[in-house]
């Protein structure tokens, strides 16, 4: 079976969803969130992506992002799975599968589809249980945000 290919366009904002391998919660841990969360932000330092929101549950990953100017959608996603996967094994001797193949995106068109992502990406962690408000939950970027959803919109 071959994996679809991702369009992406120029300067585009995502929503990115990835699952872990057969659904398990290995982000439970919050070690292993906690690396995740590293490696998302790394490559942001380093100017591969823009990270607008994201949070990390148990099972999966939403985020939306930017890809930089040299960076495609699925170089981000590489850089983001194929890294903490690699930092969990360094860091626990465990070699097993993290992440399913492939993901899911959905181009943001404008300021009201990005101002609902945020929301849905906010509103995880409440709905699954986890946290009450969102700004508790630790692997959210809820907490940081005191100002308008809209203002991060690069569309």
């Amino acid at each position: 079976m071959t994996r679809p290919n991702h369009r992406t366009e120029p300067g585009g904002t995502y929503f990115v969803t990835t699952n872990t391998w057969q659904r398990r919660a290995v982000f439970r841990k919050p070690e292993w969130a906690d690396i995740l969360e590293r490696k998302v932000f790394g490559h942001r330092k380093k100017g591969e992506y823009l990270v607008h929101r994201y949070v990390i549950m148990p099972d999966h990953l939403h985020v939306i992002l930017t890809p930089g100017c040299s960076t495609t959608l699925e170089r981000a996603a590489q850089l983001i799975k194929g890294g903490s996967s690699d930092d969990i094994g360094r860091a626990f001797q465990r070699h097993l599968p993290i992440w399913q193949p492939g993901f899911t995106q959905h181009l943001i068109r404008d300021g009201a589809a990005y101002e609902s992502h945020i929301r849905y990406i906010d509103a995880n962690a409440v709905k699954k249980g986890l946290a009450e408000p969102p700004e508790t939950y630790q692997f959210c970027s809820a907490e940081v945000s005191a100002r308008p959803v809209s203002d991060g919109f690069k569309g």
